[in-house]
């Protein structure tokens, strides 16, 4: 049986909120390099975010490319579910958060992205792992590189 693998800590005496996302592992040059999103606090992530009521993975995606990234992509192959448990001092607020990773090889920049308080970062897969704040994140990295 294959259970998705989780991160974070689940404290007992916590109310946590479930929130779904759906993310990328976008990448150019043959797999050297990859896209992350740095929010506004310095943390990096993959391009994503919170799956909103009734909307499909790819709708999500879709949306989520155009607010953070400015791209329209084709999403290619799922690389699997992993839960996180953390806590958000910004919205004082625990979070359980599946998401759900895939794999994008063809995208095209359309415009620039919605949201502005983002930074874009290319970077080597490798650095990439030092930098990503989520180990959900990191665990998509690892298996679209082992994938490679």
């Amino acid at each position: 049986m294959n259970k998705q693998p989780v991160f974070g800590k689940k404290e007992t005496n916590k109310t946590y909120k479930e929130r779904k996302g759906a993310y990328v592992v976008i990448h150019r040059h043959e797999g050297q390099e990859v896209i992350l999103v740095q929010a506004p606090n310095g943390a990096y992530f993959l391009p994503g975010g919170e799956i909103e009521q009734n909307e499909t993975h790819p709708e999500t995606i879709a949306r989520e490319m155009l607010e953070e990234v400015g791209f329209e992509v084709q999403v290619g192959e799922y690389l699997g579910e992993a839960i996180e448990y953390f806590y958000s001092s910004h919205r004082d607020t625990y979070y359980e958060h599946p998401g759900y990773f895939y794999v994008v090889d063809q995208f095209e920049k359309v415009a620039e992205p919605t949201e502005k308080t983002n930074q874009l970062l290319w970077t080597s897969p490798e650095e990439a792992m030092l930098l990503l704040k989520r180990g959900s994140h990191r665990w998509a990295v690892q298996k679209w590189m082992k994938s490679l």
